[in-house]
């Protein structure tokens, strides 16, 4: 069965510093028409820094979105034309004080296909070193380390309910598993 649906027109009806939005007009494969509201980003990271084979570096940072302090793994937006894996290590270092010796792509994910094309590169930082952290001036950021054991309840419980968060923190723990 076709699935694909083809565009009609396209309305950019706002540009931000971060998403643009854009209400698409598209035909279905049965004939009828459709509208669609597409958010417009260019991509982002998020890493997984283990600071040992026990410990995940954490941060806590509120989120105005959801009006909640989470508990997530250090991420941030790409900028124009920078490769991921740049971006890793900038945003590792901006938001935790940290580089790494050996950077891994776990993989990539689109955040939410239903109205967003965002990709997130999800990276692990291994053989961490202190460095300078030079968050942004919008940015507050607590640092948490956290044992690896705890990662699967903590997800559980709810405590760690972002899903970047969870998907990396998934990933490495059976990575690390298989050894």
């Amino acid at each position: 069965m076709h699935l694909n649906e083809e565009l009609i027109e396209s309305h950019t009806i706002y540009r931000g510093r971060v998403v643009t939005l854009r209400i698409d007009t598209v035909r279905l494969p049965n004939g009828n028409t459709a509208r669609r509201e597409i958010v417009e980003h260019r991509g982002a990271v998020a890493i997984v820094p283990l600071l040992d084979r026990e410990t995940v570096l954490l941060i806590r940072q509120y989120r105005q979105a959801v009006g909640e302090t989470l508990l997530e793994i250090p991420a941030g937006t790409l900028e124009p034309d920078e490769p991921p894996d740049a971006c890793a290590r900038r945003e590792l270092q901006e938001e935790t004080g940290y580089t790494a010796r050996q950077l891994r792509k776990l993989f990539s994910q689109y955040l939410a296909p239903g109205y967003s094309q965002e990709v997130l590169h999800v990276y692990l930082a291994e053989d961490l070193t202190p460095a300078a952290q030079g968050l942004d001036a919008d940015e507050l950021v607590e640092l948490a380390p956290t044992p690896l054991r705890e990662v699967e309840r903590m997800i559980l419980d709810g405590a760690i309910k972002d899903s970047k968060t969870i998907a990396g923190l998934l990933m490495t723990l059976r990575l690390l598993e298989r050894g």
